[in-house]
């Protein structure tokens, strides 16, 4: 028997309502329904059946499952409005030597050095090393979209441009999906209504950010490093 509805899990950060209003155009009867996951427990959600499906950060555990990399986010310095740093655009990982900084037991980005001065405390969460940042102890390293996430007005966060990216993966179990998992990961890779299994389309042409992602992702297949993604053409 058919499942009468799919369960998609998120991490913090995670922006999956574009595909839940797909999804819910083209299947008005079968429910998506959407669990926000910790970013260390997203794989082990999909393994004991949580979740049918989810988003989540790479590197991590997922054995037994099937990965569908999506794009790499931009890794930002979170800082408070009246830091040094907040003056330029962008910076690079030498603008942190010697700033303290925080480093969330939950953090999702893998270094291989230590950037900037690491306090000792290790707050146990991103949101709880944000109030920290706020406090003035030190900045915080996170992917751009838990920046904004986590938002605050005496806040703000600078791209870092020599940080190592943060890839954003769609995973699933391994072996022949079930057909609502199958018409899901359709509707991510932007299959059209009706299509059969493997022969997609090219997404709609929608938001800025989503054709400058597009872009981003064609440029990294290719082995080509983009610092900055170009503008969307006109039609």
């Amino acid at each position: 028997m058919t499942p009468q509805s799919l369960t998609l899990g998120y991490v913090p950060g995670g922006t999956p309502a574009k595909w839940a209003r797909i999804w819910a155009e083209r299947h008005p009867d079968v429910p998506l329904q959407l669990q926000a996951v910790a970013a260390a427990e997203a794989a082990d959600a999909v393994r004991d059946g949580t979740v049918d499906v989810t988003l989540l950060r790479l590197p991590a555990d997922t054995s037994g499952l099937a990965v569908i990399p999506l794009y790499e986010e931009t890794p930002v310095a979170v800082v408070p409005t009246d830091h040094v740093v907040s003056a330029a655009d962008e910076i690079t990982t030498a603008d942190l030597d010697g700033e303290p900084t925080l480093l969330p037991l939950d953090s999702v980005i893998e270094w291989a050095r230590t950037v900037g001065a690491p306090i000792e405390h290790r707050p146990e969460t991103t949101e709880a090393a944000v109030e920290l940042v706020a406090a003035g102890l030190g900045a915080l390293v996170v992917p751009q979209s838990l920046a904004r996430l986590h938002h605050r007005k005496d806040l703000t966060y600078r791209p870092i441009t020599d940080a190592p990216s943060c890839a954003v993966a769609l995973a699933f179990s391994e072996g022949e999906p079930s057909e609502l998992v199958e018409e899901f990961v359709g509707i991510v890779r932007g299959r059209r209504p009706g299509s059969s299994r493997g022969q997609t389309q090219p997404a709609p042409k929608r938001t800025a950010r989503e054709k400058a992602l597009a872009k981003q992702a064609a440029r990294a297949a290719a082995g080509k490093v983009a610092h900055k993604p170009g503008r969307p053409k006109r039609r």
